[in-house]
């Protein structure tokens, strides 16, 4: 299969990273991140986390932070939406994703699957395609109880160093998660594995992601 590349090392990519709850954007794209970082491309990354409270608040940031070390440039923000009533709050999320498109023009846009089992996934997801018409979006995944995971069209494979680098800092930043059955590394490199056996992944992870329109030029 012939490989497509957003840049090359040594390019400038901007990016929006857009995650309903604290945790979301290191699950899905955090390899994606590490990788592209760790091949020199040169990221300016807006990371906006939609809902996240109190201690997850500061987990979020610190994850951020950690992720994006090296990173050419990063700006965080912390959204103060009610967890769990997104569909309610759409309104105001809407004027929020709203004022993201007036201060940044990104190449590429992550959000979450539309298919998403949980309905603020689904909200924030709905509302990015909505809000940014004229971009690339790609749409990341998250398991769950729900049992959600579906047809992906785009993959981007993960070496072992990168997929490690990513669970351990997912376990490190976010201790309120750990209670939490599904939240270990063999979820996360259980995922990995299928996805990088799927686009015959040369190190055998990968991270998937949909992409409903892509412009080839």
């Amino acid at each position: 299969m012939r490989k497509l590349s957003l840049a090359a090392p040594g390019d400038r990519l901007s990016l929006l990273c857009l995650g309903a709850h604290s945790d979301d954007i290191e699950i899905g794209l955090g390899g994606t991140i590490l990788r592209w970082i760790g091949e020199g491309k040169q990221l300016d990354v807006y990371w906006c986390v939609a809902s996240a409270g109190n201690e997850r608040a500061a987990e979020a940031r610190a994850s951020a932070e950690a992720f994006l070390e090296k990173a050419a440039s990063y700006s965080i923000e912390i959204g103060a939406f009610q967890d769990s009533y997104f569909p309610v709050q759409s309104r105001e999320i809407k004027a929020w994703l709203l004022a993201l498109r007036d201060k940044v023009d990104p190449d590429v846009i992550f959000t979450h699957s539309r298919e998403d089992a949980h309905q603020d996934h689904r909200e924030l997801s709905k509302l990015t395609s909505n809000v940014f018409r004229n971009h690339l979006i790609m749409e990341y995944e998250i398991p769950k109880w729900d049992g959600d995971l579906g047809t992906r069209n785009t993959y981007v494979p993960l070496s072992e160093e990168a997929l490690a680098a990513k669970v351990a800092l997912l376990l490190k930043h976010f201790g309120t998660q750990r209670s939490k059955d599904w939240f270990d590394k063999d979820t996360f490199q259980g995922l990995a594995r299928l996805r990088g056996m799927e686009c015959r992944a040369p190190a055998r992870f990968a991270e998937a992601f949909t992409v409903r329109k892509f412009l080839l030029a």
